[in-house]
C-alpha cells in the first residue's frame, strides 16, 4: 500500500479570501495588502469578485472582523494583515500577544484558515523590509499560504 501525500497546490480559481487589514501603520499595511492581492491574482489566479478587503482601525480589532468573517460562511480562507511595532511600553506586548491569540482562535473554532500576515517588529525599518523590501514581503507570503490552505482542506474533506 502506497503512502498518501495530500499537499498545497495552486492556483485556486473558485477560493473565496476576505482579507482583513489594519489602518493603523498604513504605510507598512497598505504595502501588505498589495503584496496579498497580487499574489491572490497572480498565483491563486483568484478573479477580484472572489475577494473582500476589510479596513479595521488596528491589529487589536482584526480577530472580531475575522470572527464575522468565519460565521458568515462565505470565505474559504482569510487572510489577517497588520504592524506592530514595539515601542517604550508594554502596550506592544498586549496588542501583539492577544492579536495572535484571536487570529489562532477564529482559525480553531471555525475549521477556516487564518493566514497571520500580522507584523511584529522592534522598528519602522523591519516592518519596512518585511513589507516588500529586502525580506519578501509577508502579506504576500500569507496569501500563498492561504491558497494552498484551501487546496489541501478540499484534498482532505
Amino acid at each position: 500500500m502506497a503512502i498518501k501525500f495530500i499537499e498545497g497546490i495552486k492556483p485556486c480559481r473558485e477560493g473565496r479570501f476576505a482579507v482583513v487589514v489594519s489602518r493603523f501603520n498604513s504605510f507598512v499595511c497598505e504595502r501588505l495588502l498589495e503584496g496579498a492581492l497580487d499574489t491572490l491574482r497572480r498565483e491563486g489566479e483568484v478573479p477580484d469578485e472572489h475577494i473582500t478587503v476589510v479596513r479595521v482601525p488596528g491589529a487589536i480589532e482584526i480577530p472580531v472582523a475575522l470572527e464575522h468573517l468565519a460565521k458568515s460562511g462565505k470565505y474559504d480562507a482569510l487572510i489577517a494583515l497588520g504592524c506592530v511595532i514595539r515601542g517604550s511600553t508594554y502596550h506592544f506586548e498586549v496588542v501583539a500577544n492577544e492579536c495572535a491569540k484571536g487570529i489562532t482562535q477564529v482559525t480553531l473554532s471555525h475549521g477556516i484558515p487564518v493566514a497571520n500576515g500580522v507584523l511584529t517588529t522592534d522598528t519602522l525599518e523591519q516592518a519596512v523590509q518585511r513589507a516588500g523590501s529586502k525580506a519578501g514581503n509577508k502579506g504576500s507570503e500569507a496569501a500563498s499560504s492561504a491558497l494552498e490552505m484551501v487546496n489541501v482542506i478540499k484534498a482532505i474533506d
